[in-house]
């Protein structure tokens, strides 16, 4: 990953957070092998999909969702991460799984796709005929240019970002502000720790690069708004999915008296959280809502999920309304994601939250204001 999203928000740390795994009762293939301005989102109706016929006045251009008319639809989706990593790249298929199961498409996945295979799976995808090609993260980027060669000719291209990526004619952009999610997440937490009077807070997340820098001083921002005081101890252990160095990371923060812990990762997230939790400490989740787990328990879901975005952009594509060559720009106070959830707060707490969140939508709270002057 690379940058909050160029890793794309990929938010790079494959973020954890247990959403059921919908079994797609189709034929679609999935891998983990690393080989190989504005929008019109719009819901869904629930209604079984019916392919559009040939000769039909089109929405969006494309002839969607079968785009290439060959009486099915299929889904390609080229993911960064671990798709199975019971997380941030793991949600975003499995609400692409759960649609298409619903609406009897087929999905086609491949995950730990390294950024210099991008463009050759992208090809390979399209040469599978699928009508749609949805990149994980932003750091696929690469790929893009295949939308304009005659392999892809016609086909819809997905691709969520939250860095500047410009769309094409042949893509359509789906974005957030990750300074909005990461100072929100810090004013979660600190509205806990508030409470309970505690000042140090620990931050562990993967490889030390823009984002992940950037993330970490927006929470610690946001938890200063509360506690002027607090402390952040950050460790980049250099991979998000090794559960090993996660622990490590984790232990020698509460050793340090840690009592907030974020396990800013992908497939160690949950090893890490649970270490947390012996030690009681407080813990949040990178992108997804995670209040009823137990196991680990989380205190706060920050939930950025790209897979609630994507199922929206499916729906619309379902309605042959997803238009290419524009941007969806997802806004906090005023979407329903991104959001901050406190998982076991009281009452007070939720309405401080949500009083906080509205002021964000409204724009009497700027967040990129506030992690430069309290970010440290």
């Amino acid at each position: 990953m690379t940058t909050l999203s160029t890793v794309t928000r990929g938010r790079a740390a494959a973020l954890g957070a247990v959403i059921a795994s919908v079994a797609l009762a189709l034929t679609g293939c999935a891998s983990n092998s690393s080989s190989a301005p504005k929008s019109d989102t719009g819901s869904g109706s629930g209604a079984a999909s019916t392919v559009a016929a040939t000769g039909n006045t089109s929405k969006s251009g494309l002839n969607e969702p079968d785009t290439n008319k060959d009486g099915k639809v299929v889904i390609g989706i080229l993911s960064p991460g671990d798709i199975n990593d019971h997380g941030y790249y793991e949600s975003f298929v499995d609400q692409a799984d759960a649609y298409a199961k619903k609406m009897g498409w087929t999905v086609i996945k491949r995950g730990n796709v390294a950024d210099s295979d991008a463009l050759s799976a992208a090809r390979a995808l399209c040469q599978q005929k699928v009508d749609m090609v949805a990149l994980g993260a932003s750091e696929l980027k690469d790929a893009i240019p295949a939308a304009s060669e005659a392999v892809c000719k016609g086909t819809a291209w997905y691709v969520p970002a939250s860095d500047n990526l410009d769309p094409t004619p042949q893509i359509v952009v789906s974005s957030d502000d990750p300074t909005v999610d990461a100072v929100a997440s810090g004013y979660g937490a600190g509205l806990l720790m508030k409470a309970k009077g505690l000042t140090k807070a620990g931050f562990v997340t993967g490889q030390k690069a823009d984002f992940s820098v950037a993330f970490a001083k927006g929470f610690l921002a946001g938890i200063r708004q509360l506690v002027p005081k607090a402390t952040l101890a950050t460790t980049y252990t250099g991979d998000f999915n090794d559960s090993a160095k996660a622990k490590e990371a984790v232990q020698a923060q509460l050793n340090q008296g840690a009592k907030v812990i974020y396990p800013y990762l992908g497939g160690a997230t949950d090893a890490a959280a649970s270490l947390a939790n012996s030690a009681g400490a407080l813990t949040l989740t990178p992108g997804t809502d995670r209040c009823a787990s137990t196991s680990p328990k989380f205190d706060v879901s920050v939930i950025f999920d790209p897979g609630y975005f994507f199922l929206a952009a499916l729906e619309s594509f379902n309605k042959d309304e997803l238009k290419m060559g524009v941007t969806r720009v997802w806004k906090m106070g005023v979407d329903p994601y991104p959001t901050i959830k406190l998982c076991h707060a009281t009452a007070a707490q939720n309405t401080a939250m949500a009083d906080y969140i509205k002021k964000i939508g409204s724009g009497a709270i700027n967040t990129h204001e506030v992690a430069a002057k309290l970010g440290g």
